[in-house]
């Protein structure tokens, strides 16, 4: 994102294992900064009456962990092999990333129009089950969605900064573990501030907000996969 992974990526280049190991650590740890990552957390998150931040930590913890395993399992071959993921399918995995930050995005405007936000309790509850979106298992799935959409660029820059196949290998271990410790205290921290009284009490205009938000960077997200729009970031 701006160039902030090339940069810290670069810090590791004729450096010693640890100095390699800490990058590893510091772009787990920025990771979940991405704007796909935070458009995703919000909605996923949002979608919630009960957003203390032990529930919101407990969904980013599973969201990381389904990220994790993907980013191991797709970026151990482009690091044994150096064989990088073609361009469709780099494509195919950026679209189905966008497609789930819609579908957040739709599914909150929805929940939203009605009435499960609704402070008086006259929506209808939110009891874990009857969206199992918020489940531990769906943010999981949430997860190993983000992870195909990430992992060719995490293994490019692996392979770009570490020469040693096998430190490049534990590095990746390393950026998987601490891409889950940061999703879940961004997680957290979002659903301690979505829990304060002052943002609850504007929530009926909050969250309305968030998923038209979200719907319009996933359309934008899958236009720009398919270098249909501009992509900065």
């Amino acid at each position: 994102m701006f160039g902030l992974d090339d940069w810290i990526a670069g810090m590791s280049e004729g450096g010693s294992a640890a100095v390699v190991l800490l990058v590893a650590v510091l772009l787990g740890l920025r990771h979940a900064t991405d704007p796909d990552h935070i458009a995703a957390m919000t909605t996923l998150v949002a979608s919630g009456r009960h957003r203390a931040a032990r529930s919101a930590a407990r969904l980013g913890a599973w969201w990381g962990a389904g990220h994790a395993v993907t980013l191991v399992l797709f970026g151990v071959p482009i690091l044994l092999w150096e064989r990088l993921l073609s361009e469709r399918l780099q494509q195919g995995a950026e679209t189905a990333v966008a497609a789930l930050i819609v579908f957040l995005g739709a599914r909150l405007i929805v929940r939203w129009s009605h009435g499960s936000f609704d402070l008086q309790g006259h929506g209808p509850a939110d009891d874990g089950h009857r969206h199992p979106v918020r489940t531990p298992a769906g943010a999981f799935g949430v997860g190993l969605v983000h992870g195909i959409g990430g992992s060719a660029g995490v293994g490019l820059l692996l392979l770009a900064a570490i020469p040693s196949q096998t430190l490049a290998l534990v590095s990746l271990l390393v950026l998987a573990l601490f891409t889950g410790v940061s999703m879940t205290a961004v997680t957290a921290g979002f659903g301690r501030a979505l829990s304060s009284p002052r943002v609850t009490a504007t929530s009926n205009a909050l969250i309305p907000a968030l998923g038209v938000g979200s719907l319009a960077f996933g359309l934008w997200y899958a236009a720009a996969a398919w270098s249909l729009a501009p992509y900065p970031l």
